[in-house]
């Protein structure tokens, strides 16, 4: 399993965190938001899912990955 901090731009509130866990869900991976930080904890399986697809699936809900 890999881990990985993402910094996410235009997150404000608890709709936001379940957005955003819910995405990256639906690629098959688990995030762990924190929202006074505006990051992103990650953790996948290379083989099921990559960084990239976790990272489009964020932006696809209209936030920022930086």
């Amino acid at each position: 399993m890999e881990k990985v901090t993402l910094q996410v731009e235009g997150m404000s509130c608890n709709h936001c965190v379940k957005s955003v866990e819910n995405a990256v869900k639906n690629v098959g991976a688990t995030a762990t938001v924190d929202l006074s930080a505006k990051s992103v904890s990650v953790e996948y399986d290379q083989a099921k899912t990559s960084l990239l697809d976790i990272k489009q699936a964020i932006e696809d809900q209209g936030y920022d990955v930086v």
